[in-house]
């Protein structure tokens, strides 16, 4: 609600009502081809080239730090990576950030920054905390997919939506944790939300477009939804998705529900 998105992308949605828009998770930085482009989630088809780019480092170091979270794990940061499905911490339940716990808070702030590494150097433009193995409420996104364009960074904690239009929108989107395959998604057009900063401050905010698709998107995994579930059963039950999500099995193993 890679919910949990080339920079021409980015530029398709916001001039198009073309054949096929990219979704809210593939990143502004980097379609590739007709045929194949990259996606905050995975690979989509049906977009228009445009031209790659290089995305530097975001100017954030993480040193190796092993801290001790709520969680009742210990997460070594620099070696969180990108879940695949069917791994189980998908779909659990995510628990609410202690927004008064500094150092919970502090893990948040560092897990955010090797998300948001971990985000770019896949082409996505948004990236969800069970996504890495983390279930608590947090989601991290850039609607520019751009490292260099790093003052669009939201990180928000504990977010929730709190209206939503009637009206939807269909969209090819694809996820990070499900890699090499995409399907259309109807999200509602806009949505208001209620979330925390990563100083514990609540914020309030309206997102339209493209924008609200990568919140609807990254949301979801909080809610321990991934984006197939969305899926019509026509998609669902097609060699690209069903046989898709078998192969995946066989690659990462046992233990996810779908």
């Amino acid at each position: 609600m890679t919910l949990c998105m080339t920079l021409k992308v980015f530029l398709s949605f916001l001039m198009s009502f073309s054949a096929v828009r990219v979704s809210a998770f593939s990143s502004a930085s980097s379609i590739l081809s007709t045929t194949s482009s990259r996606s905050l989630f995975g690979t989509f088809k049906g977009v228009s080239s445009i031209t790659r780019h290089n995305n530097g480092s975001t100017g954030h170091i993480l040193s190796t730090r092993l801290l001790s979270t709520s969680i009742t794990q210990s997460i070594e940061i620099d070696k969180l990576e990108i879940l695949k499905y069917p791994h189980p911490a998908l779909r659990k339940e995510n628990e609410l950030v202690n927004v008064d716990d500094k150092d919970e808070m502090e893990f948040i702030r560092l897990t955010s920054r090797k998300m948001f590494e971990l985000m770019y150097s896949t082409d996505g433009v948004g990236l969800a905390a069970p996504q890495v193995g983390i279930n608590k409420r947090f989601m991290v996104y850039n609607p520019t997919g751009d490292a260099k364009k790093w003052l669009e960074e939201q990180t928000l904690v504990n977010p929730k939506i709190v209206e939503f239009s009637e009206a939807k929108e269909d969209e090819t989107e694809g996820c990070l944790s499900f890699p090499g395959m995409n399907g259309t998604v109807s999200r509602s057009k806009w949505i208001k939300i209620e979330a925390q900063n990563l100083k514990g401050k609540k914020i309030k905010k309206k997102f339209v477009g493209w924008e609200a698709r990568i919140f609807q998107h990254e949301y979801d995994h909080l809610e321990g939804i991934v984006y197939p579930d969305r899926l019509s059963d026509e998609e669902k039950n097609a060699d690209t998705v069903k046989g898709r999500l078998q192969e995946l099995v066989t690659e990462f193993g046992e233990g996810g529900v779908l």
